[in-house]
């Protein structure tokens, strides 16, 4: 068995854990980003985290909006968390952004 076959099992385990209700369309784009080379150096679940942040940051809020309309990152960020939760509690998220730690991301 190869090494990928063990990071992508591991990859699939952790995404099932953390977001036990994601649709199909959702968790393959963050399971190819959890996968990604730029990941490979962090755990399975800290990738699959990563992943599933800028994922929902960038298709489920207006994040990128704010960014087009000048705010710089950190606010943008600031001001789509409360999506970015409300999306993982949809999901059954195990895991939620915490609004007083460092940006994950």
């Amino acid at each position: 068995m190869s090494t990928g076959t063990n990071r992508q099992r591991a990859i699939n385990k952790a995404l099932t854990l953390l977001l036990p209700a994601v649709p199909f369309s959702d968790s393959e784009p963050i399971r190819a980003a959890a996968g990604a080379s730029h990941m490979k150096t962090l755990p399975p679940s800290t990738a699959v985290w990563l992943a599933t942040v800028a994922h929902v940051r960038h298709q489920h809020t207006d994040y990128d909006t704010l960014r087009d309309d000048g705010y710089d990152k950190d606010s943008a960020r600031f001001f789509v968390l409360d999506a970015i939760n409300r999306k993982l509690t949809e999901w059954r998220a195990t895991r939620l952004l915490d609004p007083d730690a460092d940006d994950p991301s």
